[in-house]
């Protein structure tokens, strides 16, 4: 028995040294006898030309293992507008956690910019003293907590002033999918995180950030990104997306135009979905899941813009398309 032990530990530890994307199983089928760990400083989520906003299914493992850096990077946040950036992992947002209720989630964050700063897990019931401390340049801290509660969660750096950390870019969504599964079955799933920047050429406006007068206001980092670059879907695809408003001081009031939400889910509580929506507003620090079907007889082959349907913020950059199959382009099609 010690001896089993002892080779069960050993393989806990190589699965971390391994880093990116290893799965290793530790003998048994059952779900939580595996661990998946991922070093977000090996691999960083695509962002050319748009930020990947398609997901794919969580794994079995009943542990998750992430390695997050912090690290100073040029974004870009629209065309050709480049902005001094501070990140979780090198992107803005940055990477994308996905994790089941009952999950045992381990965090290490790794402090590799010139300055204090910290995370902050929404979905996560933890000592806050202890798990979101001030992480000191060259520094880390690691925890871990258990998934309880499914939804679309923020995660940000906490470090004040918090407005200022935020609006640089310091925010990241992370999923948490219900122990069984949502109760329908998606053909096709997306996250998008919803923020804004305050600029001043290259860095950031605080006076314009505490009027709370946006220079941008975008879907995944970028203004416009999913208007060039539309979502692919098919006809009669189920789609879910993942809604995630970072903020910092605006709410997203989302919308699909030429299509109805059949089921949101506000909490991620599968017993709360409402049906027949047409715009459901997230708050800053709030998320969503958001459910339509592209049906052949309705909402078939087309384009769909998606928006905040707060139109000031949506001519500020929030604005996308969602293609669906191949149709016919109509160079007026515009929101």
């Amino acid at each position: 028995m010690r001896t089993s032990t002892h080779k069960l530990i050993s393989l806990g530890l190589l699965v971390v040294a391994l880093g990116v994307g290893a799965l290793v199983l530790l003998g048994a089928a059952r779900r939580g006898s595996s661990i998946e760990s991922m070093d977000f400083d090996r691999v960083q989520r695509s962002t050319s030309p748009a930020y990947d906003a398609r997901l794919t299914r969580p794994s079995e493992a009943g542990v998750k293992a992430f390695r997050i850096p912090i690290k100073d990077a040029t974004i870009d946040i629209a065309s050709g507008v480049t902005y001094h950036a501070w990140t979780f992992g090198g992107t803005v947002p940055g990477p994308v956690l996905r994790v089941r209720v009952g999950d045992d989630v381990r965090i290490t964050v790794v402090n590799e910019s010139p300055m204090p700063h910290s995370i902050d897990f929404h979905a996560a019931r933890i000592p806050a003293n202890f798990a979101y401390r001030t992480i000191m340049p060259h520094d880390s801290v690691a925890f871990t907590f258990t998934a309880r509660d499914a939804g679309a969660f923020m995660v940000h750096c906490g470090t004040p002033p918090v407005l200022m950390h935020i609006m640089q870019g310091m925010y990241l969504p992370i999923i948490v999918d219900p122990r069984d599964g949502w109760p329908t079955a998606a053909d096709k799933e997306f996250v998008l995180v919803q923020s804004e920047f305050y600029t001043k050429g290259q860095d950031a406006d605080w006076p314009a950030a505490m009027a709370k007068n946006a220079s941008y206001v975008v879907f995944n980092g970028r203004a416009f990104q999913y208007r060039d670059n539309p979502l692919q879907v098919e006809v009669g695809d189920r789609v879910r997306l993942f809604v995630v408003n970072a903020g910092p001081n605006a709410t997203s009031d989302f919308h699909i135009v030429g299509a109805v939400f059949d089921r949101i889910y506000p909490d991620g509580d599968p017993s709360h979905a409402l049906s027949g929506v047409q715009t459901y507003a997230v708050p800053p620090g709030g998320g969503a899941v958001f459910e339509t079907v592209f049906d052949r007889d309705a909402s078939g082959e087309g384009q769909y813009p998606f928006v905040t349907h707060s139109f000031a913020d949506a001519e500020k950059g929030a604005v996308g398309m969602i293609q669906v199959g191949m149709p016919t382009m109509y160079a007026h099609l515009s929101h």
